[in-house]
């Protein structure tokens, strides 16, 4: 695996994130495996593109969802055709310019190479809550608003 694989995976992850920016519930769902998985940040679950469009395309549609900020900390092959990436997140809620630290996250995405064409195998969106730890909250929404004001996504 060379480096453009590895590009190729963190567009894909873009990708991903740009789609819920747009609230483009059908380009989400099209970034996934036929057997792709998906774990929200509430724990709700869905397997497939149809499935995942069927889970995301009401919350666009009736809520005002809120802006993903992201900074990719890992690209690692697991084997051939196999990448995983680990980055951090945070969302800025509709009508504010700053990340909600309750929201933060890690998120994880499991991408695979199948007939040349890089797919979503899992994509898990884990709370980062650090119980009674503010001090890493704090860090990492600013690692975040680092992002947010210009560092790479």
């Amino acid at each position: 695996m060379d480096d453009a694989d590895l590009d190729k995976v963190r567009s894909l992850y873009e990708g991903l994130i740009a789609a819920w920016n747009r609230r483009d519930a059908r380009g989400m769902a099209d970034l996934f495996t036929q057997r792709g998985f998906q774990i929200g940040f509430d724990g709700s679950a869905a397997t497939g593109p149809d499935q995942i469009f069927g889970h995301l395309d009401p919350i666009f549609k009736d809520h005002a969802t809120a802006t993903y900020v992201t900074k990719v900390r890992g690209l690692r092959p697991l084997g051939p055709g196999v990448v995983l990436l680990t980055a951090i997140s945070g969302l800025v809620p509709p009508g504010r310019t700053d990340i909600a630290p309750a929201t933060n996250a890690h998120q994880t995405l499991v991408a695979v190479l199948e007939e040349g064409v890089w797919g979503i195998e899992l994509f898990q969106n884990t709370p980062a809550q650090f119980h009674g730890r503010p001090e890493l909250v704090n860090a990492m929404t600013a690692e975040l608003e680092q992002a947010l004001s210009g560092g790479r996504a």
